[in-house]
């Protein structure tokens, strides 16, 4: 790597691409139901998972010279097939997110119309659908936005309105407005033995997944050792408190029984507007949201599925979906994703609330990501063991101890979040509990199951030859 290459990412860029990854203004209404006890949570959920998911990520792809991410690390620690069900989890779980950010993006367009139809799941269904196809539609043409429009589309639509909720949110404060929460020490650290407020892991856990894709510019950046710590640590910061004020901002507002978890941030916003005389504000927060969301979500169109298709490029998905258009677009993939996601939209249909349809899809999609962790965590244990250590590589203190300790942190924040997924929120209706573990249930075993055909598919199938296994590149050399 020369000299530009080195320099090119600074440790202020590496903090925008580490928040940008996972910070989002659409998880606030989710979080902010628990009250003040979320104070509580999101340092918890910091601690068992998103720190020790930030080094491990960091040190399996400051390894890496010339491939990282999940496949990659997974392949290399336990082979094909344990690779190809991560990067299943990792992509599946998209089709499970995109209704959710869709219906965000649905719910935020209806303040522009009629905010009454955030409840009309006809509308929403609509919404969600025509603009996934449309997205669809634009990447199978090749169209790609440039980085500078994504970045703008980040700050106008993400920075400038969490800097603004939190601004209003202190200013109601100040001015001594009446709160929806108390912040007595109580309701700050709440009783654990109390199933329900550990659900609060759930939403939370959700507003941390993904850091493990920023982890991957490490190697472009200037002696990692510190200056990627310096970054996680600043990130970390930032992640939380943004997350935990923009929560707060909502749920000092809006009592816990009106937040709506797909309009819930459009809700604090009217309500800070109409009680500071700001009406006209509402039309242009409402445009700056719209245009952050579309922004973000054009790219996961198509980066989900790049894993996916070099998992297909190795045999295990049949060759129809590895073709390409004439622009290089895995069309086919493409188009599969988008009737995937059609066809998730209908969950809208199988709870009797908005709320408890975003709650579904919310935990479902967290659920199979978590799954994922669990892979991974374990892989970086297995490679702390199989490869010597790059000298110019990031690690985690404490060499395998280290190692160990950070992993099983994070695997124990994963087992905690599995088991209250199965848990819907009791302020949240969703048709009863037993309804909801059965769709819940289904809907695991629907977005797993297909795992168990392609396996079957790659060890009978004549149309790949059987390859050579051989190192990949950007791994060192076993230990003798």
């Amino acid at each position: 790597m020369n000299k530009t290459n080195i320099a090119g990412i600074t440790t202020f860029a590496l903090v925008m691409l580490i928040t940008g990854a996972i910070d989002s203004i659409r998880n606030l209404p989710a979080t902010a139901l628990f009250g003040s006890s979320l104070i509580f949570f999101f340092a918890l959920s910091a601690i068992i998972f998103l720190i020790p998911a930030a080094l491990v990520s960091a040190e399996l792809s400051s390894h890496s010279t010339e491939k990282s991410g999940v496949f990659h690390w997974i392949h290399m620690a336990f082979g094909e097939k344990i690779a190809f069900l991560a990067i299943w989890l990792q992509w599946v779980n998209t089709m499970v997110w995109f209704p959710t950010i869709l219906s965000f993006i649905a719910g935020t367009a209806t303040y522009i119309i009629n905010p009454e139809l955030a409840q009309n799941k006809t509308f929403l269904i609509t919404v969600i659908l025509s603009t996934f196809w449309i997205l669809t539609l634009i990447n199978l043409k090749g169209l790609h936005f440039s980085a500078k429009f994504a970045s703008f589309c980040a700050v106008i639509g993400m920075i400038i309105p969490m800097l603004l909720i939190i601004g209003l949110a202190i200013l109601w404060v100040i001015l001594g407005k009446p709160l929806q929460i108390s912040f007595g020490m109580t309701d700050i650290f709440p009783t654990l033995s109390h199933t329900e407020n550990w659900i609060s892991l759930t939403a939370i856990m959700t507003a941390f997944l993904g850091i493990e894709l920023a982890t991957v510019h490490i190697k472009e950046v200037a002696n990692p050792q510190k200056a990627f710590p310096k970054a996680l640590f600043i990130s970390v910061i930032l992640i939380l408190v943004t997350m935990t004020l923009g929560s707060l901002a909502i749920a000092i507002v809006l009592p816990k029984d009106q937040i709506n978890l797909v309009s819930g941030v459009m809700q604090a916003f009217m309500n800070f507007f109409n009680n500071y005389h700001l009406y006209w504000m509402l039309p242009v927060i409402t445009i700056m949201l719209l245009l952050g969301s579309l922004g973000g979500v054009i790219s996961w169109v198509i980066s989900p599925i790049k894993g996916l298709l070099h998992a297909a490029e190795l045999g295990f998905l049949p060759p129809l979906f590895t073709q390409k258009n004439e622009r290089g677009v895995p069309a086919n993939l493409l188009i599969t994703q988008a009737i995937l996601v059609s066809i998730i939209c209908l969950a809208f249909l199988l709870m009797p609330s908005v709320n408890g349809s975003y709650w579904l899809l919310t935990a479902l999609s967290t659920q199979l990501y978590m799954l994922m962790y669990v892979i991974m965590f374990a892989a970086a244990i297995a490679l702390k063991y199989k490869f010597v250590k790059h000298p110019q590589a990031f690690t985690i203190p404490g060499g395998k101890l280290g190692m160990w300790l950070t992993s099983l942190l994070g695997l124990c924040g994963c087992a905690i979040t599995l088991f209250v997924g199965f848990i819907p929120p009791s302020s949240i209706d969703v048709g009863g509990f037993f309804h909801y573990r059965v769709v819940f249930c289904s809907g695991l075993v629907a977005m797993v199951l297909p795992i168990v055909f392609f396996y079957f598919y790659r060890s009978h199938s004549l149309s790949f030859p059987r390859r050579r296994e051989s190192m990949p590149n950007g791994f060192p050399p076993a230990r003798e």
